[in-house]
């Protein structure tokens, strides 16, 4: 059964691939991402189709202007609504908040809300819209409790409720698609932060996450269609690319900050600070009582790629607001080298052992953002980083597995 579904998923891809092809003028070393394919052809897989986009801030053409401003003044394409993720379509509201239901002053057109909607909620929602087919272009950063890619899930599901069809525009994952790097979501521990069983960092792009959604954890298939990108490599970080950077979230401000957040955001479930309110959000960490001890004992673990600074900052908000903090500040010099999620299982272990202070959120948020209780209580139990890094491998390999017959790119 399993087969025959990745085979039936395989094809429609593949379809629209083919359709989306660039010009044999382009050149072949120029990134094109998925937005540009999709214009290349004519918007050859939205043609005549009403259609909606889920999309914020990051869905923007090379010369940054947004998308959704470009579908609405061509021809070409009949766009009819836009559905905004966690900070909403423009982008005007902090973590945890969205824009509500209102029509965008610059198009007319009219925004639904999908933040914390998902199932048949959200599928009426896309009925009442009165579109054919959903577009999904939002950058990811490559973590799996990052946000966007458990609201394409969960459009995905919603669409195949409503009967609606489904393209994903696909765009890089900034921080490489080398690999698949640390613990694997049990299910008993599915939230917004990680609806289905993959690593904490998944080293995929948002296409290639969709078909693997499609083909091993929706119950029924959407009728799912991706623009792929020409010219990306696997092996390459973002500035490769010559794309401009726009924040996915406020506290995401540079391609240095997604580097190490799949690694650091850990630290939202303790009670240090992971750097929200300051100007390198999850490269600076820290909390009252720090002091240099912290930044020496990482340092003394020689991880590769990285360096520790003792820091000292003053978040404007969240935790530790307007006080005065000590800790790190991570900074990596080979990000070749660089390992985000071992540096952060390494980080928590130093923290705990040279701050009397460290404590795990009373929530035990750092089971949801690793995926199991096995981080917390193996550090709690005094395991060293790598032995904590060990205890996860033969599941990442698991999935690396399954992970290896989605990806698109080499």
């Amino acid at each position: 059964m399993r087969l025959s579904r990745r085979a039936l998923l395989a094809a429609t891809t593949a379809a629209t691939a083919l359709s989306a092809a660039p010009p044999a003028s382009a050149a072949p070393h120029r990134l094109r991402t998925g937005f540009e394919n999709l214009v290349a052809s004519g918007y050859a897989s939205l043609r005549g189709q009403s259609v909606g986009i889920v999309t914020n801030p990051t869905g923007v053409t090379r010369d940054v202007r947004h998308i959704v401003d470009v579908m609405h003044t061509d021809e070409r394409v009949n766009l009819r609504a836009v559905f905004g993720p966690e900070h909403g379509f423009r982008g005007t509201a902090q973590a945890g908040g969205s824009e509500g239901r209102y029509d965008d002053p610059a198009t007319g057109l009219p925004v639904y809300d999908t933040y914390l909607k998902s199932g048949r909620p959200l599928a009426d929602i896309f009925t009442a819209s009165g579109v054919d087919t959903i577009v999904f272009d939002i950058q990811d950063v490559g973590a799996r409790f990052y946000t966007y890619i458990w609201t394409l899930y969960d459009c995905m599901e919603a669409a195949q409720l409503a009967g609606k069809r489904f393209v994903v525009l696909d765009r890089p994952n900034p921080v490489t698609g080398r690999s698949a790097q640390g613990p694997v979501l049990h299910k008993e521990f599915a939230t917004f932060v990680g609806r289905q069983p993959i690593s904490q960092a998944h080293g995929m792009t948002v296409a290639e996450l969709a078909g693997l959604f499609n083909g091993e954890f929706l119950t029924t298939p959407v009728t799912l269609e991706t623009v792929r990108m020409t010219g990306w490599k696997r092996s390459a970080f973002y500035d490769a690319w010559g794309l401009p950077w726009v924040p996915p979230s406020p506290n995401m401000p540079t391609p240095d900050t997604a580097l190490v957040y799949s690694g650091t955001c850990l630290f939202e479930g303790t009670n240090l600070s992971e750097g929200r309110g300051t100007t390198r959000p999850f490269e600076l960490l820290g909390a009252e009582g720090i002091d240099r001890r912290w930044a020496e004992a990482a340092n003394e673990l020689g991880l590769p790629g990285v360096h520790f600074r003792e820091a000292y900052f003053a978040p404007t908000f969240s935790k530790f607001q307007g006080k005065t903090v000590g800790g790190v500040q991570i900074h990596v010099h080979d990000r070749a080298a660089f390992d985000p999620v071992r540096t952060g299982i390494a980080l928590l272990v130093t923290a705990k052992k040279v701050w009397s202070g460290f404590a795990w959120r009373s929530d035990n948020w750092i089971d949801k953002l690793t995926g199991s209780t096995q981080v917390r209580t193996m550090i709690d139990a005094g395991a060293a980083a790598d032995d904590v890094v060990a205890g996860w491998q033969q599941e990442l390999a698991a999935f690396g597995r399954m992970r290896k017959e989605y990806l698109l790119y080499k």
